[in-house]
């Protein structure tokens, strides 16, 4: 028997309606996109532009505003190191974004600081979020850009995004949002927001790695002043060249399609496994990080006092399979710099997992994780 899998905010499996979508884009719709003097490749450019009709329907937004990526990394660095090149000329250099970013955007800002620009970290509450106020306190006439995320990745908390995007909209300053883990589950902000630039994934969403999209929206009919990254070729409005991979962006927008139909049931699912959770927890010591009013139904990251989260992880390893922080840096691990943000003491950081479910997860099974945690109290 393989453990129950709870670390959907890294990677979710992928939907089998999804793949069925794929299958035929891999094996008999062999043609590119970019090739438009056949059949193959109009049918290859004709299932793009479905996709993309998909994924913008989702949020509301045009087809000619869906620009593809491999993922949400890119396409957060793309909205972020694009738009160097306006900043110099406009001479608007003064950049926010919040300290409990995805290293996606903290190191791009790093990038921006080397071009010249001042970048101003927003600080979170004790409860992992943004204070409007924090924005509004530091909001200056050569603010180019706000990048805050929706959903935070590692305490599942959301951000205020829709009052910023109220609170710019009478402004220059331009808003990014990165989307990563809440396109296709907080659909109704998403629709009504006002921003510039939305990074997605179609990973999250029981899509398939290694693609996303960028939103670019346009005002007046002109794109917002992005610099593409790299060049040669024409693709995606001149803005991401290269092939397409036509399978993967059928396969975003069929998991985007789905989780437009289908992401008030999934809450519903998720909401419910969550309370059950929360009541099985209090069998045990332990602390909620984030506050809990804030947070996406499907995540949970909780400290248990006294117990190492690495060693947790291990003694459960053969029944459930969580993680302890972002999967960017898992690999070589360090203390989380979101829950650092927030306020926590480093033995409450390190005894710190987080916990993630959604379609398919019908029951969290807490008593291997409860048996353990006493175990290793002991």
């Amino acid at each position: 028997m393989r453990p129950l899998y709870l670390d959907y905010n890294a990677t979710a499996p992928m939907d089998l309606r999804v793949f069925e979508a794929m299958r035929p884009y891999f094996l008999e719709e062999v043609g590119n996109a970019g090739s438009r003097t056949h059949v193959y490749g109009q049918r290859a450019k004709d299932a793009v532009d479905q996709a993309r009709k998909q994924i913008a329907d989702l949020l509301g937004a045009r087809s000619d505003e869906i620009i593809f990526t491999s993922g949400a990394t890119e396409s957060n660095n793309l909205a972020l190191l694009g738009l160097v090149q306006y900043g110099i000329t406009s001479g608007r250099k003064h950049v926010l974004t919040s300290s409990i970013e995805h290293k996606s955007v903290l190191e791009p800002m790093d990038r921006m600081k080397e071009a010249g620009f001042t970048v101003e970290i927003l600080p979170v509450t004790t409860g992992g979020f943004v204070e409007l106020s924090a924005v509004r306190e530091r909001l200056r006439s050569d603010t180019m850009l706000v990048s805050v995320m929706h959903g935070n990745n590692e305490t599942g908390v959301l951000q205020p995004v829709q009052e910023i995007g109220e609170l710019l909209a009478d402004t220059k300053t331009l808003f990014h949002v990165d989307a990563a883990q809440t396109f296709g589950k907080e659909v109704e902000v998403l629709r009504k927001l006002n921003c510039d630039f939305i990074s997605i994934s179609a990973h999250k969403i029981c899509g398939p790695k290694g693609v996303g999209a960028l939103y670019a929206r346009r005002r007046g009919g002109q794109r917002r002043p992005l610099t593409p990254l790299f060049v040669g070729g024409g693709q995606e409005m001149g803005l991401r060249p290269g092939t397409l991979p036509v399978p993967l962006i059928v396969g975003l927008g069929m998991a985007a399609e789905i989780g437009g139909r289908e992401f008030r049931e999934r809450r519903k699912a998720a909401t419910k496994l969550r309370k059950k959770f929360l009541l099985d927890l209090t069998a045990v010591e332990h602390v909620i990080n984030g506050d809990s009013a804030k947070a996406q139904p499907h995540t949970v990251n909780v400290s248990f006092p006294g117990v190492d989260s690495e060693a947790l992880m291990m003694a459960v390893r053969s029944e459930l399979a969580f993680s302890n922080g972002a999967a960017c840096t898992s690999a070589n691990y360090s203390l989380s710099h979101v829950l650092k943000a927030m306020g926590l003491k480093d033995d409450m950081i390190t005894s710190a997992v987080r916990i993630s479910w959604g379609p398919g997860v019908v029951e969290i099974p807490a008593e291997p994780l409860l048996n353990a945690v006493r175990s290793l109290r002991l």
